[in-house]
């Protein structure tokens, strides 16, 4: 497979991009849903799995809950990184209250939670709300 691979978050299918198309928009090959959209996109504990084990690009998740303010606070500056970072990172959010088992699975004591996958392992882990500047540049820390 040339490319990155790149697990798609709305259909779970691995898809190769070359790496000079990345900022460029592309496309899954089966459901045609963006690769390295410049939102973060909510997913569920199987995709976050298969993508934190298969994706060559960094995959930032933020572990959230709706009830928790800090989150509430964080989650436009999350939007706002992700914007800024399209093409080099991909920001996920995976709500911890409905996917209870990703907490302990990923051993999350508190939220918000971001941890960075690259190279299907963990490399990284932030706790505490944080600014958009702060997220980006924790990112190209990477």
């Amino acid at each position: 497979m040339a490319g990155k691979k790149i697990t798609c978050l709305s259909c779970g299918q691995t898809n190769a991009v070359p790496f000079d198309k990345l900022a460029a928009g592309p496309k899954c090959g089966t459901c045609k849903a963006p690769l390295m959209p410049d939102a973060p996109v909510d997913v569920d504990l199987a995709t976050l799995v298969k993508a934190a084990q298969t994706d060559d690009v960094p995959l930032v998740v933020d572990f959230w809950a709706p009830w928790c303010g800090p989150c509430k606070m964080m989650g436009p500056e999350f939007a706002k990184a992700a914007n800024a970072l399209k093409g080099q990172a991909r920001l996920i959010k995976l709500d911890t209250q409905k996917h209870q088992s990703a907490g302990q699975r990923y051993g999350i004591r508190g939220i918000p939670t971001m941890v960075a996958f690259k190279g299907g392992r963990e490399v990284k882990r932030q706790s505490g709300a944080v600014s958009a500047g702060a997220i980006t540049d924790w990112v190209k820390g990477l």
